[in-house]
C-alpha cells in the first residue's frame, strides 16, 4: 500500500511563493557559507597539514600552550556561568517590569557587541588596575584584579553577557502567563512556579546563550589582552600565543594552536545544540 505525501508550498496572499525555489536558495546559501566560513576554516587545515603529526602534537602540547588553554578555558567557563545568573536576571527585569529608561537599558545590553574590543580592554584595565576606581578599593585590602585571572574573567563577562540576555529575552516574552496563573491557583509559591513552570521553558535558550558566551570567551583577544597582563604560565591566554607566533613568522605553529581552539569551540557548540534538541523534545511532550 503506497502512501501519498503532500508537500505544501509557502505562498503569499497573491499565490506566489514567498521565497525562491529550493535549488536557488540552497545554492546561494552554500556559496555564501563557503566564502565566509568554510573556505577560511579550510585554510587552517591546509596550513596545519604542512606540519607532521609529531610536530603538531609537540606544538599544541607544549607547556606554555597548555597553560594558555587552561587560562582561556577556565576563565571563559566561570564567566559564562556567572553570565547565566545575571543575564537571566537582566532578561527577567527587561521583560517583566516597566520602568523609566527601560529602552536605554535594553540598548546598553548590546554595547559590548558594538564597542571595539580594544577600547573595552583599555577601559576595563584602567578601572580595575591598582590605581583605578574599583581596583584601587580592592588594592587596599591586598586584592588585585588586573593582571590576574579575576580580571580576565571580568573582561569575558563583559563581552559575554549580551549572548545570555538576547537568548533568554524572546523566550520570556513569548511565554504564556496562563501556566503561571494555573500554578498560583493550585497554591504554588513564586519560587516553585519559577523552578517548575518557567525555568524548564527558558532553560534550552539559556543553555544556548551559555554555549555562545563560552565559545566567545575562549577565543576573545582584544578585550582580554590588556587586563590579562600576559604573565607566562599564569595569565597568558591562548589567542595571545597565536599572535606571538605570528609576530615570530611561525605561521604553522600559530595555525596549529588556532586549529585546537577551533575544534574546542566547535565541539562545545555541537554538544550544546544536541542538548538543546533533546530538551525541546522533552518540553514538547
Amino acid at each position: 500500500m503506497q502512501q501519498t505525501i503532500t508537500i505544501t508550498k509557502v505562498k503569499n496572499p497573491n499565490g506566489a511563493r514567498v521565497i525562491p525555489g529550493f535549488g536557488l536558495s540552497m545554492g546561494v546559501t552554500i556559496t555564501f557559507l563557503s566564502l565566509v566560513v568554510l573556505i577560511p576554516l579550510a585554510s587552517l587545515l591546509l596550513c596545519a597539514a604542512k606540519l607532521s603529526f609529531s610536530d603538531f602534537i609537540t606544538i599544541v602540547t607544549s607547556r606554555s600552550v597548555m597553560c594558555g588553554y587552561g587560562v582561556s578555558l577556565s576563565c571563559a567557563l566561570f564567566a559564562a556561568l556567572i553570565n547565566c545568573i545575571f543575564g537571566l536576571i537582566l532578561a527577567w527585569i527587561l521583560v517583566r517590569y516597566n520602568f523609566p529608561y527601560k529602552r536605554f537599558l535594553d540598548g546598553l545590553i548590546e554595547l559590548p557587541f558594538a564597542l571595539p574590543t580594544a577600547v573595552a580592554g583599555i577601559s576595563l584595565t584602567s578601572i580595575y588596575s591598582d590605581g583605578g576606581w574599583i581596583g584601587g578599593l580592592f588594592d587596599k585590602f591586598g586584592i588585585k584584579i588586573s593582571y590576574t585571572r579575576t580580571g580576565i574573567t571580568i573582561a569575558m563577562i563583559f563581552i559575554g553577557i549580551p549572548f545570555i540576555v538576547r537568548a533568554v529575552q524572546p523566550v520570556l516574552e513569548s511565554l504564556d502567563r496562563e501556566y503561571e496563573e494555573a500554578a498560583d491557583i493550585l497554591g504554588s509559591n513564586s519560587f516553585n512556579t519559577f523552578c517548575k513552570v518557567i525555568f524548564p521553558e527558558i532553560f534550552p535558550a539559556l543553555l544556548g546563550g551559555f554555549g555562545l558566551a563560552l565559545a566567545r570567551g575562549i577565543g576573545e583577544y582584544g578585550s582580554v589582552v590588556f587586563i590579562a597582563g600576559n604573565i607566562p604560565f599564569k595569565t597568558q591566554i591562548a589567542p595571545l600565543l597565536i599572535m606571538s607566533k605570528l609576530e615570530q613568522y611561525k605561521y604553522e605553529d600559530a595555525t596549529a594552536i588556532a586549529l585546537v581552539l577551533l575544534v574546542i569551540s566547535f565541539l562545545i557548540m555541537i554538544v550544546i545544540n544536541t542538548l538543546q534538541g533533546h530538551l525541546y523534545k522533552i518540553i514538547k511532550r
